[in-house]
């Protein structure tokens, strides 16, 4: 029975991806061998047979598995799947096969290289190809919720594109871009990682600007104390370009988490707002009194009272720690509402341009707050006073009747 031989070419090949790129070689032999068992069936017509590759010396050789019976009319309806008896121990150190043992017998055509090269070729394309797709998605993967450094490629309908190193491209839509920043090829932008994708086409890795998330890496790469945990960020209400709101605090009664975020001369905030072109930044102390944090979210807006809503549960530090149903919370928090009452000369500082600081501060806080000034809430408190009046002296007039 003749060889069939891979070129070196290609054994040379196998030794390029394991070196360079990380395959293993053993993982490519597997596939090989498949794919050349399926083109042995597609082209002889054999149905079981295993492929043997040689990585050292490039043979190939291709045997027929058949199973020992001593059904004679098995052997005579399918002898690509059976032997008998006779014929097994007929062969070279036969005598030690019995029925049901499995026989393994040469079978490579003197053809079969042309076959194998186009194969083989075909196979360490399509394995490369998959091995470099998954090292990609296994390596971005890992980048996914945090910040690294690209650079703007290009721009279509849809995207701009920032390449991330290793030919890959991080795509940012039009809600992931910072509100009135104009991008140029090469600009270097540091941008968050949001998702990475495997799809068939390669992995998709989907970058953003404007997610709070970015903010908060941010924070923790300027501001040790983040990154140690000696001061954690509650929550982050933001309007990307514009302006955003940080509630932080820190279990050390010794440390100010407010200060500490600032920096020395506002150094450590001033970097973040550099890099994010411009974007202002309200850093607020979170407390477990929700009145006291929603005051400390209308920064820099002076507030006079906090009034809860009756009907609406408030969370306070007494009854946080109380377990309730997941549904549950998410309800409560969606219906909680407040009215702020501050200063006559506070009220447009405390609902900001164009409703802004009150909106974020009702992000942050996650209630829905109503901002009436104290001479506005007065003549509320007069007007409920008078109704309550009323309402007693109809009651008294149908008891007198």
């Amino acid at each position: 029975m003749s060889k069939t031989k891979i070129n070196t070419e290609m054994i040379g090949a196998l030794d390029y991806l394991e070196k360079e790129k990380g395959i293993k070689k053993e993982v490519v032999i597997e596939a090989l061998e498949q794919a050349l068992e399926s083109a042995y069936k597609q082209n002889y017509g054999e149905k079981n047979v295993e492929v043997e590759f040689n990585s050292l010396t490039g043979n190939i050789k291709v045997y027929a598995v058949k199973t020992i019976t001593d059904d004679e009319e098995a052997v005579e309806a399918d002898g690509n799947e059976f032997m008998s008896l006779a014929d097994a121990r007929k062969l070279p150190h036969g005598q030690g096969y019995d029925v049901g043992d499995e026989i393994r017998e040469e079978v490579t055509p003197r053809d079969f290289g042309r076959i194998a090269a186009q194969t083989a070729k075909q196979v360490v394309m399509q394995r490369l190809r998959e091995e470099e797709r998954k090292i990609i998605y296994d390596k971005y993967k890992t980048y996914e919720n945090e910040i690294i450094t690209g650079e703007v490629s290009r721009e279509d309908r849809r995207f701009t594109y920032v390449d991330l190193g290793d030919g890959v491209e991080g795509a940012m839509g039009f809600r992931d871009k910072m509100p009135g920043e104009h991008y140029h090829v090469h600009d270097r932008i540091q941008v968050y990682v949001s998702k990475v994708n495997d799809d068939r086409r390669g992995p998709q890795i989907f970058v953003s600007r404007t997610a709070p998330e970015l903010l908060k890496r941010l924070f923790e790469r300027e501001v040790p104390e983040i990154k140690d945990g000696t001061v954690l960020i509650e929550n982050i209400a933001r309007e990307a370009g514009d302006r955003a709101k940080v509630a932080v605090y820190s279990n050390d009664p010794n440390v100010d988490p407010v200060g500490t975020c600032v920096g020395p001369r506002g150094s450590r905030v001033q970097a973040i707002v550099n890099e994010l072109d411009g974007e202002n930044m309200d850093i607020v102390e979170y407390v477990k009194d929700p009145a006291k944090f929603i005051a400390n979210a209308l920064n820099p807006a002076e507030v006079l009272d906090v009034i809860f809503n009756e009907d609406q549960p408030v969370v306070s530090e007494e009854n946080e720690a109380e377990e309730v149903d997941g549904e549950e919370i998410a309800e409560q928090q969606a219906e909680r509402s407040c009215t702020v009452v501050v200063p006559d000369n506070q009220l447009s500082l405390a609902i900001g341009k164009r409703g802004q600081n009150a909106r974020l501060a009702a992000r942050l806080t996650k209630y829905k707050i109503d901002i009436k000034s104290a001479s506005e809430m007065e003549d509320v408190d007069q007007e409920a006073e008078a109704n309550e009046a009323s309402v007693d002296d109809s009651t008294t007039t149908e008891d007198e009747d």
